[in-house]
């Protein structure tokens, strides 16, 4: 049992050479608690040592089958896993490829720029709200270049109605684009009239910020895309999902991000099962409930984020429609339906993957276990 000091080369040394008083090491036990854990794994693999690395769910499930009630210190907690370690033997891992690492890193600062545009641009309602509430009567989009150029110029209702029509309308918000005169005169009118009762500097202020944000975080997700595009023209395997119908290069991204390569699961459904696309069946006594939610273990983030691909999928691909339509004749709900076929889009990308070569609806796929 090992306790790294510090998560730098001075800790790095003094484990390795206590590792090297110990050699030959079977095993090395790892929790992935946050991202302290990526430098010490890759550092492990490169040196040959077996490294396995658990997720938190898995050291905490085992106290719990232990009867465990408390984690006092990182003593104890190590001893933890070094018990599990010897009792479950965990296979060893294997760390993806720079490309996969750079796809994943990828995805999830996109996540959180999409997230942090969603939270401004609620933010931006709610200014408007206050300032100039009809103003979305007009355009409801607020994260559009239109909108953002006219919010920079007016932030409020006063700004816009102190405006001019021929200043409002020359406005651009692209290289050909402008605000144009019927759309300035529809916003100075009622903006002359509006029931909003704040206004003031510190507001304009607030939406100038928001707005400025937004035409910067836009700027910079156009280029997050770009460079994933760039990164999934030298990957085989995302290349290839991009061409099944109803996965884009985002999808395809997330995919290698999160799932690695999905040709290492040993079938369909230990691929579902990862994902969390398994019905969590409960029966108890005379209880037998006709239909069940899925599995609350998996990957919710993932599930989410294959929702909308899903139905591109059902409607643009001839195979997965017709298939959707079967279970939907034979009375499945649509939802039920929909998370159905996508397990069968999860095995063809299994099998896309696994036989390296584009996707067609007459290649054979394993339908056991």
């Amino acid at each position: 049992m090992l306790c790294a000091r510090s998560a730098d080369q001075t800790g790095h040394a003094a484990l390795f050479a206590e590792l090297e008083r110990l050699a030959p090491v079977q095993l090395m036990v790892l929790e992935a608690t946050g991202h302290y854990w990526k430098n010490l794994a890759a550092a492990l693999v490169a040196r040959g040592l077996p490294a396995a690395v658990l997720t938190p769910l898995q050291s905490a499930r085992f106290q719990q089958e232990a009867l465990v009630r408390t984690k006092a210190d990182a003593l104890e907690a190590a001893l933890e896993l070094a018990r599990l370690g010897q009792q479950k033997r965990p296979l060893p891992a294997t760390l993806p490829d720079h490309a996969t690492e750079q796809l994943r890193e990828l995805i999830r600062h996109r996540d959180r720029l999409v997230q942090d545009c969603g939270d401004r641009v609620r933010q931006l309602h709610r200014l408007l709200d206050l300032t100039f509430p009809e103003f979305k009567q007009h355009i409801a989009l607020l994260a559009t270049a239109l909108a953002l150029t006219i919010l920079k110029a007016c932030p409020t209702a006063a700004d816009i109605a102190s405006s001019t029509p021929r200043r409002l309308a020359k406005l651009r918000h692209g290289p050909r684009h402008v605000v144009g005169d019927e759309l300035a005169r529809r916003l100075i009118a009622p903006a002359k009239q509006t029931i909003a009762a704040q206004s003031g500097e510190v507001y304009r202020a607030r939406i100038r910020h928001a707005c400025e944000n937004l035409a910067l975080w836009r700027a910079r997700l156009l280029g997050i895309d770009a460079m994933i595009e760039k990164l999934l023209e030298d990957h085989q395997a995302g290349r290839l999902l991009t061409l099944i119908k109803g996965i884009g290069t985002t999808a395809a991204a997330r995919l290698v991000a999160e799932l690695d390569d999905p040709a290492r699961f040993r079938s369909p459904e230990a691929l579902a099962s990862y994902i969390g696309l398994v019905p969590a069946l409960k029966h108890s006594g005379k209880q037998a409930p006709k239909r069940a939610g899925l599995l609350p273990i998996g990957k919710a983030a993932l599930r989410r984020a294959l929702w909308i691909p899903t139905l591109h999928a059902v409607h643009a691909s001839p195979w997965l429609r017709a298939f959707y339509d079967s279970l939907r004749a034979r009375g499945k709900p649509g939802k039920v339906a929909l998370i159905v076929a996508l397990r069968k889009l999860m095995a063809a990308i299994r099998t896309v993957t696994k036989q390296r070569r584009a996707w067609s609806p007459s290649q054979p796929q394993e339908t056991t276990a």
